[in-house]
């Protein structure tokens, strides 16, 4: 994973659907983590919102660390399907770092359709959630199965560095992993 191809992409965050979510609380501090470590690395941060009006908008500590343009609204369970993710900003580039919810609907069909559209994608392990924790278990083995490969928060961010002794390096190191 490189800072410079990569995006991260949250899959449906929303408000309503969370608290259905088995540890979501902590599948949002995960992502809230990674999204600071992309922000500091200048890592575009993307968003998709499933049925807003139904579900709600992405959680408001989220949502506020995005920038103009970064939600897609969307009625498919993937968020590729109707194009709009490749017009919004990063959309553009090839390495596709995906958290979200649920994972075994919208974020295994999101995935599954980044790897048919030709991009290289990566499934963070604690930064996805499912009501049913057999679900998420299920998704993230037929993910890999199809070619994502499955990650820990950790990895992306020390990929993405990829060298020590740097200003940004150090400022990562004591702002996020301590």
């Amino acid at each position: 994973m490189c800072a410079k191809q990569s995006v991260l992409l949250l899959v449906d965050l929303q408000e309503r659907l969370l608290p259905a979510i088995h540890d979501g609380r902590s599948v949002v501090a995960h992502v809230s983590w990674l999204m600071g470590v992309a922000q500091a690395l200048g890592v575009p941060v993307l968003a998709s919102e499933q049925y807003p009006q139904g579900l709600g908008a992405t959680l408001s500590t989220l949502r506020s660390q995005l920038k103009t343009g970064a939600v897609v609204e969307k009625e498919h369970f993937s968020a590729v399907s109707g194009g709009l993710l490749w017009k919004a900003p990063g959309g553009e580039r090839h390495q596709w770092i995906v958290t979200g919810t649920e994972t075994h609907v919208c974020v295994q069909q999101t995935v599954l359709d980044l790897l048919a559209a030709g991009r290289r994608v990566f499934v963070v392990e604690e930064g996805v959630g499912s009501r049913q924790e057999r679900d998420k278990q299920l998704a993230l083995e037929r993910m890999r199965s199809h070619g994502a490969d499955i990650v820990s928060r950790e990895m992306v961010a020390f990929e993405w560095l990829e060298r020590a002794n740097t200003d940004v390096f150090r400022t990562v190191l004591k702002t996020f992993i301590r």
